[in-house]
């Protein structure tokens, strides 16, 4: 796909996009994921994103793993930690929109965190957050104190 493939709102989101990546130079609360990942809480499909980080907690890259259903996005570990360690990251910030718009975390959403902080451990890189997006706001496991 080139430059032409996309809309006038499509390149606009993506400009402003990077430049809020830009802004954000160190990633300190799910505040500030929120605000680096916001325009993923409006998509209709499940997004499922990785934002690596560097020592200082400062943003290195972040990507979309995966583009899911409606309701439900499969991921497997090596698809999450894979560019983590092409980064050399030294720590990851893991997140996924609702479609729905719901802020609660579902069953699949708690076993695989819990399988990626087990990963995390595993590949020497800090799963620091799981933040699921949504119209209404944020919802992070790491400050309801399940990571």
């Amino acid at each position: 796909m080139n430059k032409s493939d996309y809309s006038m709102t499509e390149l606009l989101a993506m400009v402003q996009e990077k430049a809020q990546a830009y802004n954000i130079q160190r990633i300190t609360s799910a505040q500030d994921v929120y605000s680096l990942l916001h325009v993923y809480s409006t998509k209709d499909k499940e997004y499922f994103i990785t934002v690596t980080l560097d020592g200082q907690s400062k943003v290195i890259e972040k990507r979309v793993i995966h583009i899911g259903t409606l309701n439900q996005s499969l991921v497997h570990p090596r698809e999450v930690f894979r560019p983590a360690i092409q980064d050399n990251a030294a720590g990851i910030i893991i997140s996924h929109n609702h479609p729905s718009g719901t802020l609660e975390a579902s069953r699949a959403d708690i076993q695989i965190t819990q399988r990626l902080k087990e990963v995390s451990k595993l590949v020497g890189i800090e799963l620091l957050d799981h933040v699921i997006l949504s119209r209404e706001g944020y919802y992070s496991f790491s400050d309801e104190g399940l990571l």
